[in-house]
């Protein structure tokens, strides 16, 4: 099997198991007795888990080794799904969370990304490959977000956890050798360029925007607000990710034809009114059908903004670079839960409408900024 499709593999089991604890954990946490901020402290910790896992590649992964990483990062989410399964204390699951091997939503950049996409880009994908790639997530969250559609249950989550990540483990020692970098290049120390720290700040902007309404918090939400059981959330989760799915698949044909940096911003706007208008529905079904079409644009900027990143710097730079531009993401990521859930109480509309604002000023500031910067590895949208 070649190194994509183990990729692949393994990137769609954890799909199924992310796709389950973003319909699932929340409620699940809620059940354990915490109110709004305490479920959006334990989600923001799980977010600060990827932040520091991914500062950790960024310094030492290509020295440990990219496979390896990726079987310690599976291992975790193993133990993270046992802790789960034998009802551990909240605080310990917490602790275990730090190790970024959870997720809050169905399609996750955490340091499993930043460890699959410079693999992937070793193995000669180009644009299309990182579509399939996160289409593939798409799909397999679909039929997570189904299973959480089931009764809340610690063992039926903790089990699933448990075993994707040895089944990832497993595949992950499978990696072929050629995925890593040359021992010369490994100890070279390795500065971000001006321009990765351009993206990185923004990309910080918009992910702790994107903070405010994670899927795990917008279960939680709509619970409360609309009164909705884990099976309708769990329906419309996965209807939201067959949208996703073919919007991932979508995004290269379009980037092809106007540009990744186009079809990064000129997708993502247009999806920020959509979620606006989500924390002013009526009732669940509006809002549910606001969700759905926000699917179909929301995350065109994923897989062209993953190409994008790639092909701005040389392969020598690939990790530190994708660790940095998704460590910057996390950093900011966890302050969203944790302030959307003390915003609750002073307005139920409020995380969504920060979130949509944040999310259009980092989408017209990177148009701005980075309309006119030539790509030095050329435009990877037409390179495949």
């Amino acid at each position: 099997m070649s190194a994509a499709r183990l990729i692949f593999a393994a990137q769609a089991l954890r799909g199924l198991a992310y796709g389950l604890a973003a319909v699932q954990l929340a409620t699940l946490l809620r059940a354990e007795g915490l109110q709004a901020a305490g479920v959006g402290l334990v989600l923001a910790v799980v977010m600060a888990g990827g932040a520091l896992a991914s500062i950790a590649l960024a310094r030492w992964g290509d020295r440990f080794g990219r496979r390896r990483s990726y079987a310690v990062l599976y291992l975790a989410l193993a133990l993270c799904g046992s802790l789960i399964a034998v009802g551990a204390p909240v605080w310990l699951l917490s602790l275990a969370a730090l190790s970024g091997a959870l997720s809050v939503e169905v399609v996750e950049s955490g340091p499993f990304t930043t460890v699959e996409q410079v693999m992937l880009d070793g193995s000669g994908v180009a644009v299309r490959g990182f579509g399939l790639y996160n289409a593939v997530a798409a799909a397999a969250g679909t039929a997570g977000a189904l299973l959480g559609a089931l009764p809340p249950s610690r063992s039926l989550l903790g089990a699933v956890l448990l075993a994707v990540g040895v089944a990832g483990a497993l595949l992950a020692l499978r990696l072929p050798a050629s995925l890593e970098v040359a021992s010369v290049q490994v100890y070279a120390p390795v500065r971000p360029r001006p321009v990765v720290v351009r993206l990185a700040a923004l990309f910080a902007v918009d992910s702790m925007a994107g903070g405010f309404v994670v899927q795990a918090y917008l279960a939680y939400w709509l619970g409360v607000h609309y009164q909705a059981d884990t099976a309708s959330i769990g329906l419309l989760f996965a209807g939201c990710a067959v949208l996703q799915a073919a919007s991932f698949l979508l995004a290269p044909v379009l980037a092809a034809r106007i540009g990744l940096l186009n079809t990064m911003v000129f997708t993502h706007l247009p999806s920020n009114l959509l979620l606006i208008g989500v924390a002013f529905a009526p009732g669940f079904p509006v809002a549910a059908l606001l969700l759905l079409a926000r699917a179909c644009l929301s995350s065109m900027d994923v897989p062209t903004r993953q190409a994008y990143v790639m092909a701005m710097v040389p392969p020598t730079e690939r990790t530190t670079t994708a660790a940095i531009t998704n460590t910057s993401r996390y950093l900011t990521r966890p302050a969203g839960p944790a302030l959307a859930g003390l915003l609750q109480p002073l307005g139920l509309a409020w995380p969504f409408l920060i979130a949509a604002t944040a999310k259009s000023l980092y989408d017209l500031a990177l148009w701005r900024m980075f309309r006119r910067v030539e790509l030095p590895s050329g435009d990877a949208s037409r390179s495949g």
